[in-house]
Parts: structure tokens; sequence; C-alpha cells
């Protein structure tokens, strides 16, 4: 990859270990997850849509708008609402976990809709393996309990749509300004979610803290992050861009721990291991053929 393409990847990989920590604080101070999603949409949404204007940006976007909704819906307006429900009932260390099958559900994608990056060889096995990993999560740290296993439904439902995501990115909007592209995905996301939070409005103020959580996750870890995701996935392929998964899980396990006491269980380190290294295989490029 370029340097350009390393910096976007060591930047999300910070940018997108945090935002569990934050939600989880938002969740506790008492922000609903259709008000916490669509709070940290718009805010992002002002930001990039206001840089975009100003540079003149916006109009090249023009007839790309079916492909803007399917990504705004399938990037933003579904996975942000489901990670906060999700977190509602696991720890944020577990969600971030999850997440990181976003390379194993890539490469499954890829069978059908992406033939330059299918998946062969050790690439399948490492597929396999994080499965293992996804069953060895569920079947022994959160098995026993429906409300954790609703949340991991949830956070799986938002990992199809980071899956799906970059694939369109990719395939449809690639070419486009990368600011532009997310600040209009994101104004999108906003007007679907907008009418959904009007009706999970919090029954008493939430906290300082949920509010300044807000203000993290829409500034950095959302306009930021995207804007520097659709850099990367240009560069190097949805397949390998998703490798930021590797690390993201790792820091928002650290932060977990750290900052709300968490505890993860075995289930949780060893789905973690088998996740990871079933998604460096099926992201692991094949070698070169001599002769």
């Amino acid at each position: 990859m370029s340097r350009r393409a390393w910096g976007a990847f060591a930047a999300i990989s910070v940018l997108w270990g945090i935002p569990y920590l934050f939600i989880k604080i938002a969740d506790d101070g008492g922000m609903p997850p259709l008000d916490l999603a669509w709070l940290r949409v718009a805010l992002g949404a002002a930001v990039l849509v206001a840089i975009a204007w100003r540079a003149g940006t916006l109009p090249a976007l023009r007839g790309h708008g079916a492909w803007l909704l399917a990504f705004a819906i399938a990037e933003i307006a579904i996975p942000f609402p489901m990670i906060a429900a999700g977190e509602k009932k696991v720890a944020s260390s577990t969600a971030a976990i999850v997440i990181a099958t976003v390379p194993l559900l890539i490469a499954l994608l890829s069978l059908r809709f992406e033939p330059s990056e299918r998946v062969v060889g050790r690439r399948l096995l490492g597929l396999l393996v994080g499965l293992v990993g996804v069953a060895a999560l569920v079947g022994v740290d959160v098995s026993g309990d429906g409300g954790e296993l609703l949340g991991v439904g949830a956070v799986l439902v938002a990992s199809c749509g980071y899956a799906i995501g970059p694939l369109i990115l990719k395939r449809k909007l690639g070419g486009l300004d990368p600011t532009a592209t997310m600040g209009v995905c994101l104004t999108i996301a906003a007007v679907i979610l907008g009418p959904l939070a009007a009706f999970d409005l919090p029954a008493q103020a939430p906290t300082v803290a949920a509010f300044a959580s807000v203000a993290v996750l829409g500034l950095f870890c959302t306009a930021l992050a995207l804007v520097l995701m659709a850099i990367l996935i240009a560069a190097a392929g949805p397949s390998r861009a998703s490798v930021i998964t590797y690390i993201n899980p790792v820091i928002a396990l650290a932060l977990g721990v750290v900052f709300l006491s968490e505890e993860p269980g075995a289930g949780s380190l060893v789905g973690l291991a088998l996740i990871l290294v079933g998604s460096w295989l099926s992201t692991r490029a094949a070698p070169a053929q001599g002769g």
C-alpha cells in the first residue's frame, strides 16, 4: 500500500477501536440507542457537508443517488443503532470482538459479488477458523444469557452492514471525493434515523459524559474515520481495508478493561484469537507462483 494508505490504516485502527468505549459511556449515561446514532450521524454530516460545500465537490455526486442511499443504509443507518443497542446487553469489548468478523463476512460476500477477492485455499481455511472463533465467543461466554445473545445478534447485524458497505463503495462510488461522499451519506442516514430517534427520546436528560461521548463519536469516529476509510478502500480494496478489525477489538478490549472494569471471559479471549487468525488468513494475498 502507499504511504497515504498506511497513514489512513493507522488512524482508522485507532478511531474505530475507541467508539465501543464511548458508546458504552453514552448508553450508561442515559442516551437511547437511536438518539445516540442520530446525533452522531447528524454531527458528522454537518461537518463534512460544510467542508464539501466550500470545496465545491458536491455536484460531482449527481447520478449516484441510489448507491449513496444503499451505502448510507448498509454502512451507517443500520450498524450505528444496532451497535448502540447491542452494547446495552453486552460489554464493549464483546461488541468489538463480534465486529472483528467483518473480514470474514466480506470474504463470504466476495464469493458472489467480488470475483477478484474470492476465497480459496488458505483464505477459505481462515474463514472457517474465524467462524469457529465466533462460535467460541457465543457458545462459551454468552450462551446462557438470552439478553446477551440478543446483544451479540444486534452487533452481528451491524457487522453485515459493515461488510456490505465497502463493497458498494469500491464498486459503485469509487473515484468520487470521499468528503463529499461521506457527508451526503451521513445526511441520508440522518434523515432515515431522525423520525425513529424521535420515538426513542429519553425519559430524563442524559449525562454530560453521554453528550461528550456523542461529540467524540460524531467528529472523530464518524466524520473523520469515514473519510479515511474511503481513502483506504480506494487504495487497498475492501478485504485488506477491513484488516483494521485485527486491531480494533484489541484496543476496545484494553479500553474496556481499564476504563469500564470489564472482565473478558475465556470464550471472548479464545474467540478473539481465532477470529483474528481467521481474518488474517482469509484476507491474506495468495503467494506469487514461480516460473
